[in-house]
């Protein structure tokens, strides 16, 4: 499974409440401009979704993420390969009718519907949906923790069936900062250990909270974290990351070139 480049997984947010006002699309005729242009921009996947999991986001009806959803990935999906961002079954079902083939499924819990639908699946490692805080428990161990668990659920949608999955560290979802730089300078030892077992890597730390957090960035918001957030995915990419999720697609799309004609990634 693993790549010589990087794809780019560009974000669409059919949302009015996501963390970075940038990826915001709530009118679904601005949604579909942005999932086109991102794939004209080089993103080789459009993640899109219809309910936030930021920290502290309401959740959404089923009803009402379906309709946030679904025109955009019909209007879509002929252009450019489109990943769904959902926890719930029905929308995640719809998504695959309408032309999705990926699950991007934060909650971990929907690889025996990616089997079943014949579909790409995602196993994220998460403490909690929306995003919330760090418990004490959250240190040293951070490492072998995500690694164990997106692993075994990985292997397990394997048995189920799933022929393409991917395991992410779930950059942000329960961890503070620390646990954050430590998940991305392993992130080379996840890459090695997912593709020794057939899987691919896929990164998310576009734009997050904890860059805001690095030295000399205390008061970034999301709005001024593009530099940590290129800086960052190039080093994912370079770790061995099959995908990276990012808002900032043309940077990082032209960086995954860059990063495989220098044989920088691995």
């Amino acid at each position: 499974m693993p790549a010589s480049t990087a794809r780019v997984m560009g974000i669409v947010n059919v949302t009015p409440d996501s963390f970075h006002a940038g990826s915001r699309t709530a009118a679904t005729d601005v949604a579909i401009t942005r999932a086109l242009a991102l794939a004209d921009e080089g993103a080789t996947i459009v993640d899109i979704g219809g309910e936030s999991t930021r920290p502290g986001a309401v959740p959404v009806a089923e009803a009402e993420e379906l309709a946030r959803v679904l025109p955009v990935i019909e209007a879509v999906a002929g252009t450019v390969r489109v990943s769904v961002d959902t926890v719930k079954p029905a929308v995640a079902r719809a998504a695959v009718a309408a032309g999705a083939t990926l699950l991007n499924d934060v909650s971990g819990a929907l690889a025996a519907l990616a089997a079943e639908l014949g579909v790409g699946w995602v196993s994220m490692h998460h403490r909690g949906i929306p995003a919330g805080t760090p418990p004490e428990t959250a240190g040293p161990r951070i490492v072998d923790e995500v690694a164990d668990h997106v692993l075994g659920a990985a292997r397990r949608a394997g048995e189920l069936g799933v022929a393409e999955v991917y395991v992410d560290p779930g950059i942000g979802f329960g961890k503070d900062a620390a646990d954050n730089l430590s998940l991305v300078a392993h992130l080379s030892v996840l890459a090695d250990r997912a593709h020794d077992e057939g899987f691919g890597l896929l990164v998310g730390l576009s734009r997050k909270r904890f860059l805001g957090a690095l030295p000399h960035g205390a008061a970034f918001d999301a709005d001024e974290r593009f530099e940590g957030s290129l800086a960052l995915a190039v080093y994912a990419m370079a770790s061995g990351a099959d995908i990276v999720r990012v808002h900032d697609v043309v940077a990082t799309a032209r960086a995954a070139v860059l990063t495989a004609d220098h044989g920088v990634a691995a």
